[in-house]
């Protein structure tokens, strides 16, 4: 069958491998679930793996099947699975176990190893392909009813561990009510930040460079949440009009932001960096008063990376809350379909080209 795969280390590889089908009895136990691949999102990951800045491919292979964002349908399963059966759709976590306590506590995207196991990102191969099997533990089941949003329970997963473990974290204070949030950035993460923070009540401020009337402000408005176009308004001009934020969550993919972000933060507030920033670049902080004005107002700043199981049912629930409270808004993020496998090139075009492609995803194949 066809996938789409890189030669890690090699810049600009991508090509189309012919992989073999893979069958049940690849799981033990009897708890394999047979995944006909519908469509696949794809993102600037794909892109820096293609662009060789990171990846490698699985034991004994020359090669890393892509793509991390699944959507699919079961076709078949292990006589030992017990969670969804045929004709579901699903989704699958990307995360998978390594050796430490928390790979085997079933946290895997809280790993302490410096090897991590990512599917069609690092060591593992990932979705872009016709079918693929995995243990039912990684198998997440996607309501009929969400079916149209498809390849957003990945990137959803994401948002809602980083908003979660805020407010995890946040446990130490007893008592925490945040009122605001700023979320830096209005990209997929960005925006489903946004959904979640404005569900849990927050009064939520959404900054990016863009002018008001993008596609990305409009799906923020359309979420009930303020657009703040930073080349019209500043971040210290909203400071001054509300106040400092409560909780930052940052998802610009931009280093010097993310650090900036850290003067913006109120008292017993919480920074969540969930953009990795690659290269060398430096930036130029105000050092003294931000340590001073960190210890004295004991303020919390946490990555956070993947998700597990459990993420994923979360996101999935505020999904469906978000559909119903704002519907049709979230399935104007799903910008650029890419039909079939063999149009790769053009996958990897929109990705490199098109700076307004909010969501690009390929369809693989038809229910």
């Amino acid at each position: 069958m066809k996938a789409v795969a890189v030669y890690p280390g090699k810049p600009n590889s991508v090509h189309l491998e012919d992989i073999p089908k893979p069958s049940l009895s690849d799981v033990k136990d009897g708890k394999g679930v047979l995944v006909k691949v519908l469509k696949v999102g794809v993102d600037a990951t794909d892109r820096e793996i293609n662009d060789a800045l990171y990846g490698n491919a699985p034991s004994g292979f020359n090669y890393l099947v892509l793509g991390h964002e699944s959507f699919g349908v079961v076709e078949a399963v292990g006589p030992n699975v017990r969670r969804v059966k045929p004709g579901d759709y699903v989704t699958a976590t990307v995360r998978r176990p390594g050796g430490s306590i928390y790979d085997m506590i079933g946290t895997n995207d809280m790993t302490s190893e410096e090897t991590y196991y990512e599917r069609g990102i690092n060591l593992r191969h990932g979705y872009l392909t016709e079918y693929f099997v995995d243990e039912e533990e990684y198998i997440v089941r996607v309501p009929q009813g969400l079916k149209h949003l498809h390849v957003l329970m990945e990137p959803m997963s994401c948002a809602a561990k980083a908003v979660h473990q805020a407010y995890e974290c946040q446990r130490r204070l007893k008592v925490w009510r945040p009122q605001r949030a700023f979320v830096m950035g209005v990209g997929q993460i960005g925006i489903l930040a946004t959904l979640i923070l404005k569900l849990r009540g927050l009064d939520v401020y959404a900054f990016a460079r863009s002018k008001h009337g993008t596609l990305n402000s409009q799906i923020i408005e359309g979420l009930e949440a303020k657009y703040v176009s930073t080349s019209e308004t500043s971040v210290e001009e909203v400071v001054k009009q509300v106040g400092k934020a409560d909780l930052i969550l940052d998802a610009t993919g931009n280093s010097a932001i993310a650090f900036d972000s850290m003067r913006h933060l109120g008292h017993n507030g919480v920074l969540v960096w969930a953009s990795i920033t690659g290269g060398q670049k430096s930036t130029e902080v105000p050092s003294d008063k931000i340590n001073i004005e960190w210890v004295l107002g004991n303020k919390l700043l946490v990555g956070s990376v993947n998700a597990n199981r459990h993420h994923f049912e979360m996101g999935i629930n505020d999904l469906a809350m978000g559909e119903m409270l704002y519907p049709g808004v979230l399935q104007r993020i799903l910008t650029n379909p890419v039909e079939g496998l063999d149009n790769y090139q053009e996958m990897i075009r929109l990705l490199v080209e098109e700076k307004s492609a909010l969501k690009v995803y390929m369809n693989i194949a038809a229910e």
